[in-house]
């Protein structure tokens, strides 16, 4: 009540000295120059902690933008003005709590006197003269209930709501509230200039306001627990990120640390070829050498045998023989030495050159000159007609049949098979191809429209349709993305769940056969169709130079680990089989090496598959072979 009084008194009897934000007098009164409003520092700095991600403040009254220094709220100005006013209050009241010592002057007559009284009910302040008239003037204070002074400066009794005065209509108390115009007014006031706007009763208005507060108090308290309650999530994520970043940079490591052994172990084989280089010439020098020592020592032989101290004393046979022995002598002398030889080894070493690997490629590089050799190391006799093969391990092929015999086999290129049995659906099925995924599951074309992805544990996880075919051919890419070729002009590229299409790339020639690169690019085979082509192309369909094969021969194609392109030549009439191996300049093929032809009846419809970088797996209809490659 003490502080209600000290606000009344304030507003009535000098300038407006009341923070607008906690309704209490200006202490420090700081100014927005925007727009002149004045506030108490505090408030301002508690307002401003709920901005700090702005350079600015705006105004809680007129929203007008006020720049902010570095300082923030501690570089706006104070209104000395409003602060000087506040001062000679303070000095007049003696102090801030003065109100509460100082006593009320009667409030109807001009005596000023000191209240002894107040009555509620014509809320007036009264000294004893007042009180006395109050109390026997009957006809016209009947009923007002009076409370003494003491009781309310001892806080016993509550003298309820005090209005300011109306300025204009000088008897009537300002407790209406005008929402429009953000005013305290009087009932003739609405009258007058307030009309149709949205007035509330002082009271009312004050009662809403204060339950708006203390609900934005509950919100806040609300939301302080809920950010801080973030905050502790928050931490608890970082926890998480730190926990799966490390996981990320042990994968990178580890990875590095398989790349790396690989990296050694390239570098080793490079140094035993080096070594083994070394060894050959060598063994080659030491065979010059040996051969000259060989000379030598024979012409030392029959020089001594010839140049004889007995020559005169000889028989007539033994003269014979010498004369042999001077004519073989002769002979040997008159051989050709061989300057040439060894020096011809020294060029063939100094031909030798390190060739540094591409930059797709994870190895350090080969050594050129040297003489690439293909050998089949394993011919295994299938037992029905094979219709597909992919690659199962570094070692190993998977076979699927079809028509006479079903299911799929497992062959190792030391010529071990077994039938799969992992999935037993697939054990009854015509398998026209498949291709093995990286999580163990089973991609399988089973006819001319409809491929089947079956788990590891053996369940169909998926079914892909495709129209137009005369037979699927299934492959994937290095990422497990499922690629699809169907003897037409066009190759189908599906997520690896086989859900999605995601590519569909248009081909120039009917495609039997496509596998991909690491890059994305596709290496497309015409296989035995007419005529026999192997082509590059990206994911937008264009396309490099074609290798075209002639008339009776056929091509099939597979890319490796190292992303070089193998392309076998199969010659129907000569009955044998060219293997070339090709690296990608873009979207062509340049040639590196070509092979001995390899001696094979020739039967429609061969595969091709890349094991690892040495080795390669070469199949027909009961026929399968594994070759390995020395570059």
């Amino acid at each position: 009540m003490a502080e209600k009084c000290e606000s009344d008194k304030v507003s009535s009897s000098s300038p407006n000295l009341i923070c607008p934000l906690c309704l209490d007098i200006f202490v420090e009164a700081t100014i927005l120059h925007s727009c002149g409003h004045t506030f108490c520092r505090r408030c301002l700095n508690k307002y401003d902690l709920t901005h700090q991600d702005l350079d600015h403040m705006v105004c809680p009254l007129c929203r007008e933008i006020t720049k902010l220094s570095a300082n923030r709220v501690d570089d706006l100005r104070l209104n000395v003005s409003i602060n000087g006013c506040v001062d000679d209050y303070h000095a007049k009241c003696g102090g801030m709590n003065a109100v509460l010592e100082m006593c009320q002057k009667c409030t109807p007559c001009k005596s000023l006197k000191d209240a002894v009284s107040f009555c509620r009910t014509c809320n007036y302040y009264m000294c004893d003269e007042c009180l006395h008239c109050h109390q026997h003037l009957t006809v016209v204070f009947e009923g007002h209930e009076i409370v003494s002074m003491d009781d309310v400066i001892e806080g016993k009794v509550s003298i309820g709501h005090l209005f300011e005065k109306c300025s204009i209509h000088k008897p009537e108390n300002k407790d209406m509230f005008c929402e429009d115009c953000k005013v305290h007014v009087c009932h003739k006031c609405v009258l007058v200039d307030h009309q149709n706007h949205k007035i509330k009763n002082q009271v009312n208005f004050e009662q809403e306001l204060r339950r708006k507060v203390t609900g934005l108090a509950q919100r806040c308290a609300d939301k302080k627990a809920e950010l801080e309650k973030n905050i502790q999530n928050i931490e608890i994520q970082r926890h998480e990120v730190h926990t799966a970043v490390q996981t990320l940079l042990d994968d990178v490591r580890q990875a590095y640390s398989i790349k790396a052994k690989e990296l050694e172990e390239n570098l080793r084989n490079l140094t035993d070829q080096i070594h083994a280089l070394q060894n050959s010439f060598d063994d080659d020098l030491d065979v010059l050498k040996l051969k000259d020592r060989q000379r030598i020592k024979s012409i030392c032989s029959s020089i001594t045998l010839v140049d004889n101290d007995r020559l005169g004393h000889l028989e007539t046979d033994t003269l014979s023989a010498h004369t042999l022995l001077c004519e073989e002598l002769d002979v040997m002398l008159k051989e050709v030495t061989d300057h040439t030889s060894a020096e011809a080894i020294t060029k063939k070493a100094r031909e030798k050159r390190f060739k540094p690997a591409d930059d797709t490629r994870l190895d350090l590089g080969s050594i050129s000159g040297s003489d690439p050799k293909m050998e089949v190391i394993q011919r295994v006799d299938l037992r029905g007609g094979m219709h597909g093969m992919a690659r199962y391990s570094h070692s190993t092929v998977a076979i699927g049949y079809g028509w006479n015999a079903q299911g799929i086999d497992i062959i190792d290129s030391n010529g071990g098979k077994q039938r799969y049995s992992n999935i037993s659906a697939l054990n009854d099925i015509n398998c026209y191809d498949l291709v093995l995924q990286r999580d163990g599951a089973f991609c399988v074309s089973t006819g001319n429209t409809e491929a089947h992805i079956y788990s590891p544990l053996g369940s169909r996880k998926a079914t892909i349709h495709v129209r137009n075919s005369l037979s699927l051919r299934v492959n994937r890419s290095p990422s497990d993305e499922i690629i699809i070729s169907k003897y037409r002009k066009e190759v189908y590229i599906y997520d690896p769940t086989g859900s999605t299409l995601k590519h569909t790339v248009q081909t120039k020639h009917n495609t039997n056969q496509a596998s991909t690169t690491r890059t994305g690019l596709i290496v497309t085979s015409s296989c035995h169709f007419d005529p026999s082509v192997v082509t590059v192309y990206d994911r937008d369909g264009n396309a490099g130079e074609s290798l075209q094969a002639p008339e009776d021969v056929y091509l099939y194609a597979t890319v490796d680990e190292q992303d070089r392109v193998y392309v076998a030549s199969v010659d129907m009439k000569n009955n044998n089989v060219v293997f070339r191996l090709y690296d990608l300049d873009g979207l062509n093929l340049k040639e590196r090496v070509e092979f001995n032809a390899l001696n094979m009846t020739s039967v429609w419809s061969w595969h091709l598959v890349s094991l690892s970088p040495d080795m390669l797996a070469f199949a027909c209809w009961k026929k399968l072979i594994f070759i390995k490659v020395s570059l």
